[in-house]
């Protein structure tokens, strides 16, 4: 072989390998990369279709707890609201006997269609006391939910407990109307 042949192959082998490398960077990496997200855009939203078709399959559900809550919910009028969850209060107080040390509602508004009276309550009582509390709250009709229960002995055998329980009422407040003159 001669030497001029044996450069021509070198420069022919150096041009491939050039062309290969410039494909690869160009044309192979980003049609590779587009395939990729293209494949992932379609396995999310097949994954989105699919969770709206188990919403749809299940709107009976949906909308039958959705008038449970609104139904559940506290009136639209705050001094009513309050005065059901305090009377809430007094009814599972009374059905358990647990002594109350303390109540403070605070109201809260952070979406234009929904407010919650938050309430921090304290209170004393034995293990049974206690309990049927809690028990009476999980089986009240009324809309609350249990944000946070601290549990304190007051005395070295247990048996004189603090109870320390936030909840919130969900009061939805009705869209308000424009009227046009």
């Amino acid at each position: 072989m001669e030497i001029k042949d044996r450069q021509k192959m070198l420069v022919i082998a150096a041009g491939t390998c050039l062309a290969l490398l410039l494909g690869d960077s160009f044309v192979y990496a980003p049609l590779s990369a587009s395939w990729k997200e293209r494949s992932e855009r379609i396995a999310d939203l097949r994954q989105k279709l699919d969770q709206g078709t188990s919403i749809v399959g299940h709107e009976r559900v949906i909308r039958a707890h959705w008038d449970e809550m609104r139904t559940n919910a506290l009136p639209s009028n705050v001094s009513l609201a309050e005065t059901q969850m305090f009377k809430a209060f007094s009814d599972w107080e009374r059905a358990s006997g647990v002594t109350r040390v303390s109540i403070r509602p605070q109201w809260k508004q952070s979406e234009e269609d929904y407010m919650t009276l938050e309430c921090r309550a304290d209170y004393t009582g034995d293990m049974d006391k206690i309990s049927r509390f809690l028990y009476e709250l999980e089986k009240d009709h009324t809309g609350v939910k249990v944000e946070n229960v601290e549990l304190a002995s007051r005395d070295d055998a247990g048996q004189q407990l603090t109870l320390g329980i936030e909840i919130s009422g969900l009061m939805l407040t009705p869209p308000q109307s424009t009227q046009q003159p």
